[in-house]
């Protein structure tokens, strides 16, 4: 069961100190950045990005509308309409990140490496698609062909993120490792296509052991 209100404190209790060193370095690069106040703060609109990440939901339009706006008025009186709320998370992608950065796990020795497909549209569409044109690249998993991006993910065994990154979709999941794995120690287990010679011995050399699952 997710405690909306112990998640809420954890991040507005990180925006608060997040907030104050994001003004000081915008400053002295002397970057302006809007003053005007939206209906939700930046808490919230983080607490709900992270909660449609948590409860399941295929498409945030979905989330947004039948669920936030049908059950969570109460506790999100200022809803914003759809379109004015994507613009607003726009704006934190950096703080979200930092904040996912602040929340990483420790490792035990023991972790898991993998990753997944970010599609940006249907493969029938890519020529059509104006987004991420000129940055999204057709990939390949185990299930078939796919355009956009791909999320890289390091683990512990209690499923703690410890390192995370995102590549065209066009990259080989060996290249990211040898960078995922900078803080890790003991043994990395990941699938076939992980294992090849040339990884095992980078990674032996920072005391890494890749091993298949």
């Amino acid at each position: 069961m997710i405690n909306l209100i112990e998640l809420f404190c954890t991040i507005d209790d990180f925006w608060k100190n997040f907030d104050k060193l994001w003004e000081k370095r915008l400053l002295a690069e002397e970057i302006q950045r809007s003053k005007r106040v939206p209906g939700l703060s930046p808490s919230e609109i983080m607490i709900l990005v992270i909660l449609f990440h948590i409860v399941g939901y295929r498409n945030f339009k979905t989330f947004y509308k039948g669920y936030v706006c049908n059950y969570l008025k109460q506790d999100f009186p200022n809803l914003p309409s759809y379109n004015r709320f994507v613009e607003l998370k726009a704006q934190l992608v950096f703080p979200l990140h930092c904040y996912l950065m602040s929340r990483l796990g420790k490792c035990s020795g023991i972790s898991f490496v993998d990753s997944a497909a970010l599609e940006v549209c249907h493969p029938k569409r890519i020529h059509n698609h104006k987004v991420f044109k000129g940055i999204a690249k057709r990939g390949k998993t185990s299930v078939g062909y796919f355009y956009g991006f791909k999320l890289h993910l390091v683990v512990n065994e209690e499923g703690e993120l410890l390192a995370y990154m995102i590549t065209t979709g066009n990259t080989d999941d060996r290249k990211p490792v040898p960078e995922l794995t900078e803080k890790v120690f003991g043994k990395v287990f990941g699938d076939k296509g992980y294992i090849s010679s040339d990884l095992f011995e980078k990674l032996m050399t920072k005391g890494v052991h890749l091993s298949q699952r």
